[in-house]
């Protein structure tokens, strides 16, 4: 990025990071556009697990900049009361599936000061009354006090709002907007309809288009964006708090009362016709019913509502992308898999860093520049933001 300061910022995408982005560098006094395609949160961010977390095993750098970015979670829920319908931190329980083991993911956890505690399978009705103590791993769970959840559309209103009230703008439906690229330097936007925006900065932030939009302007970054679903229920009679990672569900609530449900098993069987129509099997949203009520305390009946199916943003070597493009001045990218996460902290830092001209030392281990390293390119997704399991 240049040095100088921009006095006018244009940022592509209405998910978390977009928004986060904008109200940050509208905070700074930045004169700052968000354009999306649709509507806020109406990609990635609207269809996300939401869980909030360093977990598992992870490079030293980014079980940093996760812990960062919780810290700044907990920091919006006390300046934003309201904030705490949407944004909880109730904790999360996570077990292995039959034949694995979470030992090593738990000594792992301890050794690098994370708030990890064992619990038996016999306290689990004691730590979260919640769950289904029977459906638990005969060794036992890991619970995680520390960890939460958000809904990402409320927290983007919020965003937006505060954002706007500082004098940013926003264009919804703007169509499929592209980065505006003159003699290698980023000089605006173009809309869908043939509206170029000019600025001097462009923060790309599409979630899994990012690779695409970057390949058109000439740079490669690896890409393991698959496609996937949650299913969001029918709101539920019971009261359910804890965040769960189980072999064969991943569940956390809504602030109306209602479940959001994943899982690998249930992604893998999504089809993606030529013209990339996503269709989710009846029997994947059945089953990740059925895997839920099992984990739950009481078992209750539990009907889908919607489900939310789309692509889902992971780089090629699962780390996140942070920073400028080398190769073309003026322009910023955004690329991760965990944005619920990270989501205020990249805001700020990529904010600070196009506003000063002044790089983070906290995201230098997530450059572009990593890519240009022999293999590199090669990279498949290593499971680093998920658990690690001992077979």
């Amino acid at each position: 990025m240049s040095h100088s300061r921009p006095t006018h910022v244009v940022v592509l995408g209405g998910g978390i990071l977009g928004a986060s982005t904008t109200a940050q560098l509208a905070r700074q006094g930045v004169e700052v556009t968000l354009v999306t395609a649709g509507a806020l949160a109406d990609g990635a961010s609207g269809r996300s697990i939401a869980w909030l977390n360093s977990s598992g095993d992870r490079s030293a750098a980014y079980h940093y900049l996760r812990l960062v970015a919780l810290d700044r979670y907990r920091t919006w829920r006390e300046q934003h009361p309201r904030s705490r319908d949407y944004l909880r931190f109730d904790g999360a329980l996570k077990w292995a599936a039959e034949g694995e083991s979470f030992r090593r993911t738990f000594e792992f956890e301890r050794a690098n000061g994370y708030d990890s505690v064992w619990v038996d399978r016999a306290d689990v009705a004691r730590i979260a009354p919640d769950v289904d103590a029977s459906a638990v791993a005969e060794e036992g769970a890991i619970f995680n006090a520390g960890e939460g959840w958000v809904s990402l559309p409320d927290l983007i209103a919020d965003l937006i709002a505060e954002a706007t009230a500082a004098g940013a703008k926003v264009v919804e439906h703007a169509g499929e907007a592209t980065v505006d690229v003159q003699g290698g330097v980023a000089v605006g936007v173009v809309l869908g309809d043939g509206t170029r925006l000019p600025a001097d900065a462009v923060v790309l932030a599409t979630g899994p288009s990012v690779p695409a939009q970057l390949a058109r302007l000439g740079v490669t970054v690896p890409d393991a964006t698959p496609a996937a679903f949650v299913v969001f229920t029918k709101p539920v009679d019971v009261e359910h708090r804890t965040v769960l990672n189980t072999p064969r569900v991943a569940v956390r609530p809504t602030p109306d009362g209602r479940l959001v449900l994943d899982a690998d098993w249930a992604e893998q069987s999504v089809q993606i016709a030529d013209d990339g129509t996503i269709t989710v099997p009846e029997a994947s949203v059945q089953g990740l019913l059925d895997e839920a009520s099992k984990v739950i305390a009481g078992n209750p009946r539990l009907e889908a509502d919607r489900i939310g199916a789309g692509l889902k943003p992971i780089p090629g070597d699962g780390d996140p992308v942070a920073g400028p493009v080398p190769s073309i001045e003026g322009l910023y990218a955004l690329f991760t898999h965990s944005g619920a996460t990270l989501g205020l902290a990249l805001g700020e830092l990529a904010a600070e860093e196009i506003a000063t001209g002044t790089p983070s030392p906290v995201l230098e281990a997530f450059r572009l520049e990593r890519f240009d390293a022999e293999g590199v390119a090669d990279a498949v997704p290593t499971g680093a933001w998920a658990p690690v399991a001992e077979q």
